[in-house]
């Protein structure tokens, strides 16, 4: 059974979500699952004025427990086409894994949220990418397998690097039936990649 953990910040409820999807899937295929996310920067006067989601269940992960899984998959939203603060700051205390190659061979993925269809879903999952391989992880993404990628009849996330969802401008959005089975797809993958290569250990 491959260990699957899925890593993510959300401050207003929809990259929670798609986690909450992505673990779904895993479970699906035979994987355990864990949702953890990242702490929080912003002060919480600031969050309680920018109606930020602040009952998220998912317990806060230590940077120093990655290796104890065979996959981790990242999401975060975008923030002008990158990754959002937390979890830059996150990965940047695992610099003791990077020296160890504690997560070299060990499964990696990516998904994200943005406001608007071209609002920086890609730049932000292949700089999640570029980050999974500085500490040597395989790279799994959302092959076009998963069709619903490909609709045309509404509009949609889902890309080949990762699961995505589109919020709105004002966060008024959430997952469509379509990109909540793009991340189903996504976390079965995974766990099955992740399972073959712990089989033969890889």
């Amino acid at each position: 059974m491959a260990k699957v953990l899925v890593l993510y910040y959300s401050m207003y409820g929809h990259v929670e979500r798609i986690a909450q999807a992505l673990a779904e899937g895993a479970r699906g295929a035979g994987a355990e699952a864990a949702i953890k996310r990242v702490a929080e920067l912003v002060p919480p006067e600031v969050l309680a004025k920018s109606g930020a989601k602040t009952d998220q269940a998912a317990p806060f992960a230590d940077p120093q427990e990655l290796d104890q899984y065979d996959a981790v998959i990242v999401g975060s939203p975008t923030r002008y086409g990158r990754m959002a603060a937390q979890m830059a700051q996150f990965w940047d205390q695992t610099g003791g894994l990077w020296a160890r190659n504690a997560l070299v061979g060990k499964v990696g993925s990516a998904f994200t949220s943005t406001a608007s269809q071209h609002g920086g879903q890609e730049t932000t999952l292949m700089a999640i990418h570029t980050m999974l391989l500085h500490h040597g992880m395989v790279l799994v993404g959302l092959p076009y397998a998963a069709k619903g990628q490909m609709r045309l009849d509404e509009i949609t996330g889902g890309s080949p690097y990762g699961a995505t969802t589109i919020a709105g401008g004002k966060g008024e959005r959430q997952p469509s039936g379509n990109e909540l089975e793009l991340a189903r797809f996504q976390g079965r993958h995974v766990a099955e990649i992740a399972a073959k290569l712990a089989a033969t250990g890889g």
